[in-house]
């Protein structure tokens, strides 16, 4: 019988760590998903400055790239740390 075989050990019937539907990994999709109904529910024009001049965008794309901008600096710092 090889490790890979056995009923026993850590990771029961999962198939690894990566089919794992933790309560953090579901409230993070839970919040991901009500971040996105948010982002889309917003879609009026409005104006964002940058620095010096004044943009015309929709909402939305403002607050999708925030958020994105976001997401990728917390991914970078979480990154670092380990």
């Amino acid at each position: 019988m090889s490790p890979s075989s056995s009923t026993g050990g850590a990771q029961g019937g999962s198939g690894g760590r990566g089919g794992v539907m933790t309560p953090g990994r579901i409230a993070v999709l839970v919040i991901a998903a009500l971040t996105l109904v948010f982002i889309f529910e917003n879609t009026r024009h409005t104006k964002i400055r940058l620095l010096i001049p004044e943009v015309p965008m929709p909402l939305w794309v403002a607050l999708l790239g925030t958020g994105l901008i976001g997401a990728l600096c917390g991914a970078y710092f979480m990154r670092r740390r380990k």
